[in-house]
């Protein structure tokens, strides 16, 4: 895992987040290009949007503003965010491997440029197009590009869940081959 800038030709993202002025006029707060993550030889890169830290989130005196800057100074974020929500862009190389895995977290997956297949422990893999919108329920899954030659990107938001108990037995994260590399949530105790 390393810190690069973004390494898709896809276009670039900037992060663009409102506030009020004190007159309670809407106003651009920040406007930020996309940092970028890199994993598992550059097949995969992350750029963390936002974070929430209690939900409903506080937005009173920029409550949430502080919250999200502290978590990203005290690096502490796993792929969920415990009590909160995680917004981030995920650029998929063409053939990417594909890292199953489960969050504990209800998640909305949406595909903004190529096609990625959704991969589940049973079933043929469902291929999403442009506009496609996964509800991933605290599954084991992961998200393959299947072209040979065109980079993907989705969006994904997170929120944490409460325990999910599934047949009687309590379902936790499973990082699966990212574990070592993905930080955990530590929000499935």
């Amino acid at each position: 895992m390393s810190s690069t800038d973004q390494i898709s030709p896809l276009p670039p993202v900037t992060r663009h987040i409102t506030t009020h002025n004190e007159a309670g006029k809407a106003v651009v707060h920040s406007s930020t290009p996309a940092q970028w993550r890199t994993f598992d030889k550059s097949a995969m890169a992350f750029s963390l949007m936002y974070t929430t830290s209690q939900f409903p989130a506080n937005l009173n005196d920029d409550a949430d503003l502080a919250a999200h800057e502290d978590l990203l100074q005290n690096k502490t974020l796993g792929l969920v965010n415990p009590n909160g929500t995680v917004c981030r862009v995920v650029d998929f190389a063409p053939g990417n491997p594909c890292v199953v895995h489960r969050t504990q977290s209800l998640d909305y997956g949406i595909v903004l440029e190529g096609q990625i297949e959704m991969v589940l422990e049973e079933g043929e893999p469902t291929l999403m197009k442009r506009g496609d919108i996964a509800v991933q329920r605290a599954t084991m899954h992961g998200w393959r590009n299947p072209s040979e030659t065109e980079w993907a990107r989705m969006v994904f938001v997170l929120q944490d869940i409460q325990p999910l108990v599934v047949g009687g037995e309590k379902l936790k994260e499973d990082l699966g081959i990212g574990k070592g590399v993905l930080d955990p949530s530590g929000n499935d105790q």
